[in-house]
């Protein structure tokens, strides 16, 4: 068997950020600290938090008044903000900055006067916390079905807008239809898409086609992990989702493949190692070093 890396892989800037913020809230100011949300979109590490005493909560009256609370990597709307005011939560905000600029930009967008299109998943935290800045001028479409769905006027100031962590080449698609139904629309200077999204998204497809299965270290809840295994499946290799090493099913390995092995944005280097670790247990392994 034959193992690959992907390079990059594994944690970026936003959840680095996120997770030293709450182990810093924690060494600084003992329990109990409450997170509103997961903190990022990782069962592992969840519960890693969890274990220490952490409390995550779906709704902001559930914190005590008074209590320290955490909003996570994800971000929330104003009305979170204001709940969390006047329970007077002592709040910190561990909100990645990319997610925070797609706020300032629906912002700034709808002062302007534009309605906006937010390309996303609608329950998705960090699509919530976007609509919530600028509720009557936004609206959320997902697929073309909703872009063909939409009625705006043909001089209707249009501005369209993206979920941080969706698959890069479905965006541009989706972002063309919109171009092409409303030609007046504009965006962003770049895409919204994170850097970091993006630079895992181009290592699966640099790597598939020398590979017979994909393992994505990644949870369910987390978007860009799920987009790692479609790429994958687009690009004509099987791929798992996996939260950990004893969610691999060994049975579908013969020891003769191209395995890929890479990590969502949320998934620590560590969870990776043991997947490594359990397939070198069970076949003879040679471990493919390619520079990125």
């Amino acid at each position: 068997m034959r193992i690959i890396l992907a390079e990059p892989r594994g944690f970026c800037a936003g959840v680095t950020r996120a997770v030293q913020s709450l182990e810093n809230a924690i060494q600084q100011f003992g329990m109990p600290i409450y997170v509103y949300h997961e903190i990022v979109h990782n069962t592992w590490i969840v519960e890693y938090f969890r274990q220490q005493g952490v409390v995550f909560v779906d709704a902001v009256d559930e914190v005590p008044e008074g209590s320290r609370l955490m909003f996570s990597a994800h971000g929330v709307s104003p009305a979170i903000r204001k709940t969390a005011a006047q329970r007077l939560l002592k709040t910190i905000d561990a909100t990645c900055p990319l997610v925070d600029k797609v706020h300032q930009n629906a912002i700034e967008y709808a002062r302007n006067g534009y309605k906006i299109i937010l390309l996303g998943h609608r329950n998705h935290d960090e699509v919530a916390g976007v609509v919530g800045e600028v509720p009557e001028s936004i609206c959320v479409v997902e697929n073309d079905a909703e872009i063909d769905a939409l009625s705006f006027d043909k001089d209707e100031k249009l501005a369209y807008l993206t979920q941080t962590t969706l698959a890069v080449s479905e965006t541009f698609r989706l972002i063309d239809r919109l171009k092409e139904r409303f030609p007046q629309i504009v965006g962003p200077a770049q895409s919204n898409i994170c850097y970091a999204t993006q630079s895992r998204q181009d290592a699966i497809r640099k790597h598939c086609p020398t590979a017979d299965i994909a393992v994505v270290v990644g949870s369910k809840s987390s978007s860009n992990s799920r987009r790692l295994a479609e790429q994958a499946e687009q690009d004509g290799v099987r791929s798992f989702l996996v939260d950990r090493a004893s969610d691999i099913s060994l049975d579908v390995f013969s020891g003769k493949e191209t395995v890929l092995i890479t990590a969502g944005a949320s998934a620590p280097e560590h969870l990776v190692q043991e997947c490594v670790d359990i397939l070198k247990q069970h076949f003879p392994v040679e471990m493919v070093s390619i520079q990125p």
